[in-house]
């Protein structure tokens, strides 16, 4: 018998209108005072607005999940994936790296869609306690297992490179759910494999 597949693709709120996003990215520009006649700066509207479609587009994935034949019941834990988003408040980057895990039910994860949901919720306006639960919740819905738990780790550029410019800062949310947040020494476990002192 096959694998259940679950095809994941973001739904957008509307269309992508590249043309318009365009000319609000060169109006954005001139009325911060910044000319856009210049050869290295004609093309730049254009270029954030693709850049900023990109980031709102997470690539479509299905997701694969097969028998937990062997009955496995420790910790499954993917570290360190590549996160970035873009904080919802200023529209500029985060940047860090995610640590996801759960102990299995009766069904286990192809590894590489740990971090294929991680990208999934990463690529929209977003804030970091939100992308935390968002990702284990999904994973706690659609697996079953008898934990999940997710620790983002991640370098916010509103908060580096503006306002209070609090240079090097590092910002660190947690989701656990099930036996990882219910039992003292599982939840210790993935705090320990991950590194992030608990």
């Amino acid at each position: 018998m096959s694998a259940p597949v679950l095809h994941v693709a973001h739904q957008p709120d509307g269309e992508i209108d590249l043309a318009a996003a365009e000319k609000a990215a060169g109006d954005l520009l001139r009325a911060l005072g910044i000319s856009t006649d210049s050869e290295s700066l004609s093309g730049t509207p254009g270029r954030m607005a693709r850049a900023y479609a990109e980031l709102f587009t997470p690539r479509p994935f299905d997701l694969t999940t097969f028998p937990n034949e062997e009955q496995y019941d420790e910790l499954v834990l993917a570290r360190a994936i590549p996160v970035r988003s873009v904080c919802e408040h200023h529209l500029l980057p985060f940047v860090g790296t995610a640590h996801v895990g759960y102990l299995p039910g009766d069904r286990i994860l192809g590894l590489s869609k740990l971090a294929r949901v991680v990208e999934h919720f990463a690529c929209r306006p977003q804030v970091q306690e939100r992308l935390t639960k968002q990702v284990a919740d999904w994973l706690c819905e659609q697996l079953e297992p008898k934990g999940v738990g997710v620790v983002i780790e991640a370098e916010h550029t509103c908060m580096t490179l503006r306002g209070v410019q609090a240079t090097g800062s590092n910002t660190v949310t947690s989701t656990l759910l099930g036996t990882l947040r219910q039992d003292a020494r599982s939840r210790q476990e993935f705090f320990a494999l991950t590194g992030v002192n608990a």
